[in-house]
């Protein structure tokens, strides 16, 4: 349990990266698109099918312009972003274009499920007014206490600096993940029997959380 503890904490550490100078360590803080559910991941108005998919990877990777998502109809775009746990978003980071296909206004929502255009029309839990970030440096801070319980995402971009379409090459997300609950609980019933081996299984835990 001891060795939970300190993974966790030093999970905690990298997630954080405020103090990180090296860009390595920036871009471990933008890793929480390893804990996105692709197989529910929705982009609602999207252009070419699966292509709002290619927008969540590592920051690292940023500058690749041949992964993106452009509109179809109009110039809105809209996430569906189910997580693998519980995660608290701490920033979010938006790369287009330097010109008019760059979206202009970021509104996001948390916990709803399945959000369509017509359920955007409620009050978002925050809203931004983006600049022009071709290069993905621009972090927008989240208001912590209303997306620190957060096991789905949602990200409506209403509007673009006035082109038909809105094209983004990279959505950045920053925060901390923590396993879904009913995974503890199954933990907790292992440990609760009086078999020996789960203290082996207590031991791995920690590893297993580090490298999926």
């Amino acid at each position: 349990a001891r060795g939970a503890v300190m993974a966790h904490g030093h999970g905690r550490c990298r997630c954080c990266g405020e103090e990180a100078a090296g860009s390595g360590e920036r871009g471990a803080a933008w890793g929480l698109y390893l804990r996105i559910d692709r197989q529910r991941l929705q982009c609602l108005n999207e252009r070419r099918e699966g292509s709002g998919a290619l927008v969540f990877r590592a920051w690292e990777e940023r500058g690749d312009r041949a992964k993106f998502v452009e509109s179809d109809d109009d110039e809105e775009l809209l996430f569906n972003i189910p997580f693998t746990g519980t995660v608290k978003l701490k920033g979010v980071i938006v790369m287009g274009e330097d010109d008019g296909t760059h979206p202009a206004e970021m509104r996001l929502f948390r916990n709803i499920p399945h959000m369509s255009f017509d359920d955007a029309a409620r009050e978002p839990e925050q809203t931004f007014s983006l600049n022009r970030d071709p290069v993905g440096e621009l972090e927008y801070p989240t208001k912590i206490a209303r997306f620190s319980n957060v096991h789905h995402l949602s990200i409506h971009f209403p509007k673009n600096f006035g082109a038909e379409t809105t094209k983004i090459f990279y959505i950045g997300l920053k925060g901390e993940w923590m396993e879904a609950h009913r995974h503890e609980v199954t933990i907790c019933n292992y440990e609760a029997s009086a078999n020996p081996a789960d203290h082996q299984l207590e031991q791995f835990t920690p590893q297993t959380h580090f490298i999926s």
